[in-house]
C-alpha cells in the first residue's frame, strides 16, 4: 500500500493544515465548555490526608484492598465466555426468582402522564412562537470558518469521485456481477497482440483504486479530528469524579461510626431486658408443661382402671381429653411420641368392646322366648350403650341389630318347622333328613297350621323390634333436641352480652396460655344453662360423659327440627337420661337426623325380612306345584291368612311390603311365562328354518285376517271341510292391499291374536301379556334382521346368497306387522287402567324399530346398485359404439332389479326405490364425466354421452310402473356460470 500512498493525488499537506486550522478556529469561535467531573484517579500529591485514605501496599498486604480487584461489574456482566451471563451472575447467589421478579411500583412516586405537562405546554407555547419568529428574523451566525466549509465541500467533492458501488451496504466481491464491475477482466485479454495496452490498463486500475482508498482515509481522519476535543474533555473529568468518591466514602464511614454508637447506647440495654423477660416466660411455660406431662403420664393406668369396671364412656372421655392435650399443648414432646398411637389403639379396643356388648344385647333381646311379653330387655344398659356408640361416631351400630334380625327370622321358621314335623307321625325324620323335604310331605291342613304359627311368631317378633328401636331412636332424637336448644341458648346469650362473651374469650385465651384446659375455663363460665358439672355427671351415672367445650352442632348442618318433635312419650325414656347427654358428642344435626331415619328404615326392613322369609317358605313348598293344585277354598283361605299377616305388619311397621302379594301374583304369572316361552320357542324354530321365499296363503289365514278387519280381535272358529275346498292364494289381502309374505309371518299373526285373546280370558295378566307380546315382536324384528340383512340365513338355512328378492320380501313382511300394531295397541289400551297407559309406549318403540328396519332394507337395495354403478362407471370411456357396453350392462342390471321386486313391493315403493337408485347413478356418472373432462358444450364427446344417457332413460322408463318417472338427467352436467 506504500505505492498507493505515493501515487495518491490528494495533497497531504493541505489536509494537515486544514486539520490544525480547524482546531485553532474552533477554539476561537466556540464558547468554552464547562468541564465534567473527573472520573480518572489523580496522581498522588503531597497531601498527607489523601495518602492516609488510600490503601498501603506495605501495611495492607495481608488484607483485601482495592488493588486486589481484578474485574469490574460491567466486565462480569459482558463476559463473552458465559453462555447465560444475564441469568447465571444474579441467580448464582440470590436464587432463581431474582431475574423474573417484577419490581412493584413505589407508593411515594406519583404516576406521571401527559396531563401533568398540560400547564407547562400552555405556558411555553407562546415563548416557542416568539423564538421561531426570532430565528426567522435573525438567522444564526456561521460558527465555522469558511476554510472549514471549503474543506468540507472539497472532501465531499472528493468522496463523490468514489463510485457508488463501493458505498452500497450489500457490497461483496463474492458476487460475480460486483466483481466484474470492480475488476473488468475483459480489458486484460492478451490475445491479439494487445499485451502492452492491457498491462497499462491494469496499472491504471490499480492506481485508481489506490486513489479511492486515500480519499476514504483522509475523510475518516477528518471526522476523527472533529471529535477529538470531546474525548480529551472526558478524560480530564475523571479527576473530579475521583475526589467526589473519596469524600463520599469518608461521609459513609462517619455515618457508620455514629450508628454504631447509637446502637450501643440506646438499643443494647433495652434488648437485654426483653431477652431476660422472654427467658423468664419460657421457664414458666416449661414448668407448666412438666406439670401437664406428669398428669398425662397417669392416663393409661386410669383408662385401664375404668375399663376393668366397664366404664366405657368415662374411659373414652379421658382418652379424648388426653389426645386434645397432646395435639395442642404437648405436641412434639419426644417422650410422648408413642402415647398418641397407644391411646388410639385403646380407643379402637373400646370400640370393639362396645360393639361386642351391643351384639350380645341384640342377640339376647331377639332370641327370648315368645311366651314372654314385649317388654324391653335391660333398658338402662341399652341406653348407656347407645350413648357410648354415639360418642365414638359408630353410627352404623344399627346394622348389627339388622344382621341379628335376619338370623333370628331364619331361626323362627326353622324352629316352627322342627316343632310341627315332630308332632306328625307320618313323617319319618330319620329317613327324610332335610327340613324342606319334611315340609313337602305335609298335607295342606298341616302346612296351613304351620304357616299360621310362623305368622303369629313373626308378629310378636316385630313388636319386640319396634319397642327396642323406639328406645334407640328416642335417644338419638333427644340428643338432637338438646343440640338445638343448646345452640339457641348460645345465640341468645351472644346477642344479649357481646362484651361479656369477649371477656370470657379473653380469659379463656389467657388460661390456655397459662397451661389450663379450655374445659376448665368454661366450667367456671357464665353459661349455667348450657354447661354441666363434670363431677356431678360422673357421680350420677357411671355411663355418663363429662361436659366439654366443643359445640355439637355445626352451622352448615342446621336443618329443620321437625323430626325431633316426633319423639316418643316421656314415659319411654327413663328420668336419668337427660343428665347423660354430653356436649362433646360432636354429631351434627344432619348426622343425627340421618341416623334416626336409618333406625326407622330398620323397622321397615324388619317387616321386609319377615315377608321375605315367608316368601321363601312359600316358594319352597311350591316347587313341586303344590300351590298350583289347590282348590278354590284352600286358595281363598291361604289368601286371607296372608292378607291378615300383611295388614298386621303394616300396622306395626307403618309401611306396606309387597313380597307376599308378589308371591301370590307370581303364581298367576307362571302361566304367562309358560305361554310366552312356548310361542317364542315356536317362532324361533320357524325363523331358523325359514328360507325367505314367498309362501302360499291358506284360506284359514285369510279368514283370520278378515276377522280383524273391523278392529275387533276374535279368533274365528274352524269350519270343517270349508277350508279344504278353497285353494291357497299367492298373496295375503289386508284391507284391499296385497302382501307377499313368508310362512313364518302367517304363523306370527296367529300367535299375536292368541295373545290378545288370552288377555280377554284373564284380565289380571294384561300388563304381563303386553310386556311379553312386546318382547315377541322385538325378537322377530331383531332375528329377521340378523338372518336377512346380517346374512345369518346363509349359515342357518344354507342359502347361497341373500338376493334382492329376499330383501324385498322381508320388507313386505315387516310392513304387514306394522299394519297390525295400532290395532293391537287399541286392544290393550281398552283393558288397561289409566295409570298403566305409560306401558303403551312399548308399541311406539316397536313401530319405530320396524320402520328403521324397513328403511335399512331399502338402503341396502340402493347400496347394491350403488356399488354396481361405482364398479361399471369407473371404467366408462366416451367413445363409439353407442350405446356403450357399460350402459347396456347397467340397463340389464336395472331390469333384473325391477323384475325381482316389482311383484313383491307396491308400485309407489318401487317408484321411490328406483328414484333413489337413479340419484345414485347420476352421482357416479357426474363424477366420471368430471374425471374425463367431458362438458356440455355440444361437442362430439357430449353427443356420445347424451346418446348413452338417452338409451339408459328409455330402458328405465320402459319398465312396468316407471313410465312416468321423472329422472331429471340434466343434473349429470356441472352447472358453470
Amino acid at each position: 500500500m506504500a505505492s498507493s500512498h505515493s501515487s495518491s493525488p490528494v495533497p497531504q499537506s493541505n489536509s494537515r493544515d486544514a486539520f490544525f486550522k480547524k482546531e485553532m478556529d474552533s477554539a476561537k469561535r466556540f464558547r468554552p465548555v464547562q468541564s465534567l467531573p473527573d472520573v480518572c484517579p489523580k496522581e498522588p500529591t503531597g497531601d498527607p490526608n489523601s495518602l492516609d485514605d488510600s490503601p498501603s501496599l506495605v501495611a495492607d498486604q495481608h488484607r483485601w484492598t482495592i488493588y486486589h480487584s481484578k474485574v469490574n461489574l460491567p466486565a462480569a456482566l459482558n463476559d463473552p465466555r458465559l453462555a447465560k451471563r444475564e441469568s447465571d451472575f444474579f441467580t448464582k447467589t440470590w436464587g432463581q426468582d431474582f431475574v423474573d421478579t417484577e419490581v412493584a411500583p413505589s407508593f411515594y412516586l406519583p404516576q406521571i402522564n401527559k396531563e401533568n405537562f398540560a400547564l407547562y405546554q400552555q405556558e411555553i407555547i407562546q415563548r416557542e412562537k416568539i423564538h421561531e419568529r426570532c430565528k426567522n428574523i435573525c438567522p444564526p451566525k456561521d460558527t465555522f470558518d469558511r476554510t472549514l466549509l471549503h474543506t468540507h465541500d472539497k472532501s465531499r467533492t472528493d468522496l463523490e469521485q468514489v463510485p457508488k458501488i463501493f458505498m452500497k451496504p450489500d457490497f461483496a466481491l463474492e458476487d460475480s456481477l460486483t466483481f466484474n464491475a470492480v475488476l473488468p477482466w475483459s480489458h486484460f485479454n492478451t490475445s491479439g497482440g494487445k499485451g502492452n495496452r492491457d498491462a497499462a490498463s491494469s496499472k491504471l486500475l490499480q492506481e485508481k483504486l489506490s486513489h479511492y482508498l486515500d480519499i476514504v482515509e483522509v475523510n475518516i481522519a477528518h471526522q476523527i479530528s472533529l471529535r477529538s476535543e470531546a474525548f480529551f474533555h472526558a478524560m480530564t473529568s475523571q479527576h473530579e469524579l475521583q475526589d467526589y468518591l473519596r469524600k463520599t466514602s469518608q461521609a459513609v464511614k462517619i455515618l457508620r461510626d455514629k450508628i454504631a454508637q447509637i446502637d450501643k447506647v440506646m438499643c443494647e440495654g433495652s434488648l437485654q431486658v426483653l431477652r431476660l423477660s422472654l427467658t423468664r416466660n419460657n421457664c414458666v411455660k416449661a414448668y407448666n408443661k412438666l406439670k401437664l406431662m406428669a398428669t398425662v403420664h397417669q392416663t393409661q393406668p386410669t383408662v385401664q382402671l375404668l375399663l376393668s369396671t366397664s366404664e366405657f364412656v368415662g374411659a373414652l372421655d379421658l382418652i379424648a381429653t388426653t389426645q386434645e392435650v397432646l395435639q395442642q399443648e404437648l405436641q412434639g414432646i419426644h417422650s410422648f411420641r408413642h402415647l398418641g398411637s397407644q391411646l388410639c389403639e385403646l380407643e379402637k379396643l373400646i370400640d370393639k368392646m362396645m360393639i361386642a356388648e351391643f351384639s350380645t344385647y341384640a342377640r339376647s333381646d331377639l332370641n327370648r322366648s315368645f311366651e314372654e311379653d314385649c317388654q324391653i330387655l335391660e333398658e338402662e344398659r341399652l341406653i348407656s350403650l347407645v350413648f357410648g356408640l354415639l360418642k365414638q361416631r359408630k353410627l352404623n351400630f344399627f346394622e348389627i341389630y339388622g344382621d341379628e334380625m335376619i338370623i333370628t327370622a331364619k331361626n323362627i321358621i326353622k324352629q316352627c318347622v322342627v316343632s310341627t314335623v315332630s308332632q306328625i307321625e307320618e313323617i319319618d325324620t330319620e329317613v327324610v333328613v332335610k327340613l324342606a323335604d319334611q315340609m313337602r310331605m305335609m298335607n295342606f291342613p298341616q302346612w296351613f297350621d304351620l304357616l299360621k304359627n310362623i305368622f303369629s311368631k313373626f308378629t310378636i317378633f316385630l313388636k319386640r323390634i319396634k319397642a327396642t328401636l323406639n328406645i334407640i331412636r328416642s335417644v338419638v332424637l333427644l340428643v338432637l333436641d338438646k343440640n338445638q336448644r343448646t345452640r339457641e341458648l348460645e345465640e341468645t346469650s351472644v346477642q344479649k352480652n357481646p362484651a361479656k362473651d369477649n371477656a370470657v374469650d379473653t380469659e379463656v385465651a389467657y388460661l390456655t396460655h397459662e397451661g389450663m384446659f379450655i374445659s376448665d375455663a368454661f366450667s367456671e363460665g357464665d353459661l349455667p344453662s348450657v354447661a354441666v358439672d363434670t363431677t356431678s355427671q360422673r357421680n350420677t351415672s357411671p355411663s355418663s360423659e363429662p361436659c366439654s367445650s366443643d359445640s355439637v352442632s355445626e352451622p352448615e348442618c342446621t336443618t329443620d327440627s321437625s323430626s325431633s318433635k316426633e319423639q316418643m312419650p316421656s314415659s319411654v325414656i327413663p328420668g336419668g337420661v337427660e343428665m347423660m347427654i354430653s356436649e362433646d358428642l360432636k354429631l351434627t344435626d344432619l348426622e343425627l337426623e340421618k341416623l334416626a331415619n336409618n333406625i326407622q328404615e330398620l323397622l321397615y326392613g324388619a317387616s321386609d325380612i319377615c315377608h321375605d322369609r315367608s316368601v321363601k317358605f312359600l316358594m319352597a313348598r311350591a316347587k313341586d306345584g303344590f300351590l298350583e293344585k289347590l282348590n278354590s277354598n284352600e286358595f281363598v283361605a291361604l289368601s286371607r291368612l296372608m292378607e291378615g299377616f300383611i295388614l298386621d305388619t303394616e300396622q306395626i311397621c307403618g309401611r306396606k311390603s309387597m313380597s307376599l302379594r308378589g308371591a301370590l301374583q307370581s303364581q298367576a304369572n307362571r302361566f304367562v311365562n309358560r305361554f310366552h316361552e312356548e310361542r317364542k320357542t315356536k317362532l324361533s324354530l320357524l325363523l331358523d328354518n325359514e328360507r325367505w321365499k314367498q309362501a302360499d296363503v291358506p284360506a284359514e289365514f285369510q279368514d283370520l285376517v278378515d276377522s280383524v278387519s273391523d278392529g275387533k280381535i276374535i279368533l274365528p272358529e274352524k269350519k270343517a271341510g270349508a277350508a279344504e275346498e278353497r285353494k291357497p292364494t299367492d298373496v295375503l289381502i289386508v284391507e284391499e292391499q296385497k302382501y307377499a309374505v313368508v310362512g313364518t309371518v302367517l304363523l306370527l299373526i296367529k300367535i299375536i291374536l292368541e295373545y290378545c285373546q288370552c288377555v280377554d280370558n284373564i284380565p289380571s295378566i294384561t300388563t304381563d301379556m303386553l310386556t311379553r307380546l312386546s318382547d315377541l315382536l322385538k325378537y322377530f324384528n331383531s332375528r329377521s334382521c340378523q338372518l336377512v340383512l346380517g346374512a345369518g340365513a346363509l349359515q342357518v338355512v344354507g342359502l347361497k346368497t341373500i338376493t334382492t328378492k329376499n330383501l324385498a320380501l322381508s320388507s313386505r313382511c315387516l310392513q304387514l306387522i306394522v299394519h297390525y300394531i295400532p290395532i293391537i295397541r287399541a286392544h290393550f289400551e281398552a283393558r288397561l287402567q289409566p295409570k298403566q297407559f305409560s306401558m303403551l309406549r312399548h308399541f311406539d318403540h316397536i313401530t319405530k324399530d320396524y320402520h328403521d328396519h324397513i328403511a335399512e332394507i331399502s338402503a341396502k337395495l340402493v347400496a347394491i346398485m350403488d356399488s354396481l354403478f361405482d364398479k361399471l362407471l369407473s371404467k366408462y370411456e366416451v367413445k363409439a359404439p353407442v350405446p356403450s357396453a357399460c350402459f347396456r350392462n347397467i340397463c340389464k342390471q336395472m331390469a333384473k332389479m325391477h323384475e325381482a321386486i316389482y311383484d313383491l313391493l307396491p308400485e309407489e315403493q318401487t317408484q321411490m326405490l328406483f328414484l333413489r337408485i337413479n340419484a345414485s347413478y347420476k352421482l357416479h356418472l357426474k363424477r366420471q364425466l368430471a374425471h374425463l373432462t367431458v362438458v356440455n358444450d355440444g361437442g362430439p364427446q357430449n353427443g356420445l354421452v347424451t346418446a348413452d344417457v338417452a338409451f339408459y332413460t328409455g330402458n328405465l322408463q320402459a319398465l312396468r310402473g316407471l313410465k312416468n318417472l321423472d329422472l331429471n338427467m340434466a343434473e349429470i352436467w356441472d352447472q358453470k356460470r
